[in-house]
């Protein structure tokens, strides 16, 4: 059963079916100004792409402008372990910081490193099933979504196992400050899980340059462009993006997807009756259908149009990537799950120079996920609806208990 809601991110209504307000949102225009955030709401698949893309809006515009000349308010001092490690990330960098980045981290971060983690990811994966066979199900994110990229990103650090407890909650606590108007406490949080993630891998990144192993940190160590090479601050930012980036992304469409084909039996019937076949375009489709991150925000450094709508200099935007991922104008029936969709340029993993770096992990960590909870537990099946998450930028469930 949905409801029809206006937008508004911080309703539980919203949250849990956001579609009929992106619909509403798409048919009222280009851009539409939302004054609760001080943000212009893009919804639809075109202008979302092409913003992706356009250079005269960035993810920050520290490289062009002060806070003064941009008309904005510096951040508060007491965020600054949270702004010194976020900002030094790939993720919030533009040219020429990004490209430099970038360049140095894909010279670590391989395909070739990527699919090396299979047989990891694979007997992972088997290793969670089995103890959700034994206990006859549970929770699926508390027992296979968040454990098992957490595992894989620890393994491509190189974290040790007895300290790997501490990567979910600092990841949580981080992150709540990329939803829309965080409270002091959220940033309370953010800013001692910052300290205490910056402290421990800057105490890791010196055991490797002592005692190189084969892990991603060792490699980013070794990552060299003639003279140039990464500070550890760019390190350890990287190392943090990898983990929050990668590991939410993962956890909320392992949930959200399962939540999906339970709500549609005649889709997972078909999936379980060709796992081989229809796999690869059914992830696709999963993370199209019910997209993780939702909103993805950019700062306007030049007056620009959108669809003839006109936005200042000084603006912020958010695009809607949810909204966009189920445009009719370019899906066919967009509402309608359609595991085997073979037309499907969904922007969940972004696009442009923020095109996400982590899309191939994420790939293999779904595919393997999913494949294996469908070969080995063929009858699994939901034991009640769940709740989500309040968090909506970031869009996942609290629980989704289920029967093997």
């Amino acid at each position: 059963m949905t409801t029809t809601v206006k937008f508004d991110p911080w309703s539980a209504a919203f949250v849990a079916h956001p579609y009929d307000a992106y619909a509403e949102l798409r048919a009222q225009g280009p851009a539409t100004y939302f004054e609760a955030t001080d943000q212009w709401l893009v919804p639809r698949y075109a202008d979302v792409g092409a913003l992706l893309r356009d250079r005269r809006l960035g993810r920050t515009y520290t490289h062009r402008f002060s806070h003064q000349e941009f008309g904005r308010p510096g951040p508060d001092p007491a965020h600054e372990p949270f702004h010194t490690l976020n900002d030094n990330g790939l993720l919030d960098l533009e040219a020429p910081d990004h490209t430099r980045i970038r360049r140095l981290v894909s010279k670590a971060f391989t395909p070739r490193m990527v699919e090396s983690l299979r047989p990891t990811v694979r007997r992972l994966a088997d290793e969670l099933v089995d103890e959700l066979l034994a206990a006859g199900g549970g929770d699926l994110i508390a027992a296979v979504a968040e454990p098992l990229p957490v595992a894989v990103i620890a393994e491509m650090l190189g974290i040790p196992e007895s300290d790997r407890h501490l990567l979910r909650p600092w990841s949580a606590d981080i992150t709540g400050m990329f939803e829309l108007n965080p409270t002091e406490e959220t940033a309370r949080r953010a800013v001692t899980a910052s300290t205490e993630f910056s402290d421990y891998l800057r105490a890791l990144i010196r055991d490797r340059r002592t005692a190189p192993g084969t892990d991603l940190i060792s490699a980013l160590i070794q990552a060299q462009e003639g003279s140039d090479a990464l500070s550890e601050q760019e390190m350890v930012s990287t190392c943090v993006l990898l983990l929050n980036a990668g590991h939410e992304a993962t956890v909320n469409t392992t949930g959200n997807g399962w939540w999906a084909l339970f709500r549609n039996p005649a889709e997972l019937a078909r999936l379980r009756a060709d796992v081989d076949g229809l796999l690869p375009t059914a992830v696709e489709e999963l993370m199209r259908w019910d997209t993780p991150l939702q909103m993805f925000e950019r700062w306007v450094l030049e007056d620009i149009e959108i669809g003839g709508v006109t936005v200042p200099r000084g603006a912020e935007v958010a695009l809607l990537f949810g909204s966009a991922n189920r445009d009719p104008d370019r899906f066919t029936a967009p509402d309608r799950l359609d595991l085997g969709r073979s037309d499907n340029p969904h922007i969940t993993f972004g696009a442009g120079i923020h095109f996400c770096l982590g899309a191939p992990l994420a790939r293999l960590e779904l595919t393997e996920s999913y494949g294996t909870l469908l070969r080995r537990a063929p009858g699994l099946h939901l034991v009640r609806e769940p709740e989500w998450r309040p968090g909506y930028v970031i869009r996942g469930l609290e629980e989704l208990l289920a029967e093997v």
